[in-house]
């Protein structure tokens, strides 16, 4: 890239390092959401964050071990073990670079923008409500209770003055990533002034070794597969429509265009090769992507740095990395969460159409209630039948007798499924003429269910004794029809101005 300076490269390798940092309590919580080691989360996030930062079609976007799949692993982790779930991760990467196979990423170019703001500021809600679990702490009688009141102000506090640093330091320097500094200066109070407060170390170790290579051992067999590809099958839905809005909404914010199908290709080989390692998989984070677009990353090496200093920590710095206060971090995702939120499309409410309002707040609520497949699937399906319920209202005819005597309707609109019950009903058979003509000219015929109406309002017509001409069909509206010989008998004839399609039924 041509634009890739030393200045650009110190950005990039410090983001990447920012990232790293942000990445540790994640998939430490997000490993143990899932009933597994907080190294298997770790490792996961290496794997991922490595394989689609080096090889995906968004530069600048982060992947790891998420939430939203770790909710779907943990029934099979208790119902199963883990083994399971690394073969279903295999399987859910060969699922994923089979959908990129078959260049199916585009499309998610068909996701309205209303879905994208409800998906934008579902998962901002999402991550600021995550880290309520870091206020508090395992009691001695096995449930987890807030933190005393006293541990509580602490991390409030140090939460302030991280979330002060993130946003006053850019007015004064822009040399470190204000995140960073801002960990680094939280981390250096605790430490000089002996703070007790929580740390990363609580959480649980993240020392450990390089990953190792581990088939999963499960028997080879049918029974294995019916266990694990329903699982399989719903995370790799949940893996790309999160990894592919996530690249939309950096598409937006960085006005450049990813490449969907190479970034599901990468998704599904770094999730195949990940569970062969045995971690969890992964998929895009918005999270730890915010915070590196917002710190100016465009460039693959963020990614690949980010995986290279996690590793490290797990290898050399692991005792370092553990003393790093919850609360730096817990800072740093609330500033994402507020940067992340469209707060743009509360204004918008008031003045978009009442449908597309009711589909933010809709998937805005659902993302949030349950996960975000259901709620962008809602949101699309809603809004698909909002379409087809504004098209069907569209269809209508004018009519008049031309020299003839011929009673001629003038079609508008598209007769498809959601518009044949309001075509059918724009025609009076019992009190037309003789000869009727139906008139194309400004109106498609697009699906089976139009060919059918046209069927039936061809056998209204026979009954009454009348003949229907269907003029001035496009071609492919004749192609569609063709098809239909045994609904509609069609004589095409040639016309010096058009071309008719005569029903001779009557």
């Amino acid at each position: 890239m041509s634009d890739f300076n030393t200045s650009s490269l110190k950005t990039n390798v410090l983001s990447g390092l920012t990232v790293s940092l942000a990445l540790v309590p994640e998939a430490i919580a997000f490993a143990l959401v899932a009933h597994v080691s907080p190294l298997t989360g770790l490792y996961a996030a290496f794997i991922v964050c490595l394989i689609t930062a080096a090889l995906g079609g968004r530069p600048g976007m982060i992947s790891g071990a998420a939430g939203a799949l770790a909710v779907v692993m943990v029934a099979l982790v208790t119902q199963h073990g883990a083994e399971y779930l690394f073969a279903a991760v295999v399987l859910m990467g060969l699922l994923q670079l089979f959908f990129a196979a078959c260049k199916l990423g585009k499309l998610i170019r068909m996701v309205p923008h209303s879905v994208m703001l409800g998906f934008v500021n579902g998962l901002a809600i999402v991550i600021f409500m995550a880290q309520f679990g870091h206020f508090k702490s395992l009691g001695a009688d096995g449930d987890m209770h807030w933190v005393g009141s006293e541990s509580l102000a602490i991390m409030l506090g140090l939460i302030a003055v991280t979330m002060a640093i993130i946003y006053l330091l850019p007015k004064l320097t822009t040399a470190i990533p204000s995140a960073l500094a801002a960990i680094l200066v939280v981390a250096g109070l605790v430490a000089a002034f002996g703070i007790d407060t929580k740390t990363v170390g609580d959480m649980g170790s993240i020392a450990g070794g390089l990953p190792q290579f581990h088939v999963p051992n499960v028997p080879l067999n049918l029974e294995t597969l019916y266990i694990i590809f329903p699982y399989a099958l719903i995370l790799a839905a949940i893996g790309l429509i999160e990894t592919l809005l996530t690249l939309n909404l950096i598409d937006e914010m960085t006005d450049t265009r990813g490449k969907p199908n190479r970034e599901s290709m990468a998704q599904g080989l770094a999730n195949v090769v990940g569970g062969f390692f045995a971690t969890m998989g992964g998929c895009a984070m918005i999270g730890q992507s915010m915070i590196n677009i917002n710190n100016g990353a465009r460039h693959r090496i963020s990614g690949i740095a980010a995986a290279v200093f996690l590793l490290g920590f797990i290898l050399f710095l692991s005792s370092w990395i553990e003393l790093i206060p919850l609360a730096a971090l817990i800072g740093l995702m609330f500033v994402v969460a507020q940067k992340t939120f469209a707060w743009g499309s509360l204004r918008a409410l008031r003045k978009i159409p009442r449908q597309d309002a009711i589909i933010v707040i809709g998937v805005t609520v659902i993302t949030v209630l349950t996960d975000l497949a259901v709620a962008v699937l809602a949101g699309i399906v809603f809004a698909a039948l909002v379409f087809a319920w504004q098209q069907a209202k569209q269809i209508q005819a004018n009519t008049f007798i031309d020299n003839n005597g011929m009673k001629v309707y003038q079609l508008r609109g598209v007769l498809f499924f959601a518009s044949a019950a309001n075509f059918s009903r724009l025609f009076t058979p019992n009190e037309d003429p003789s000869h009727v003509v139906l008139e194309f000219a400004e109106a498609r015929v697009v699906d089976h269910s139009a060919v059918e109406a046209i069927d039936s309002l061809a056998n209204r017509y026979q009954q009454a004794g009348k003949t229907l001409h269907l003029r001035h069909l496009s071609a492919d509206c004749l192609e569609l029809l063709s098809k239909a010989k045994d609904m509609v008998e069609i004589d095409v004839y040639a016309d010096p101005h058009y071309h008719i399609a005569d029903s001779k039924l009557g």
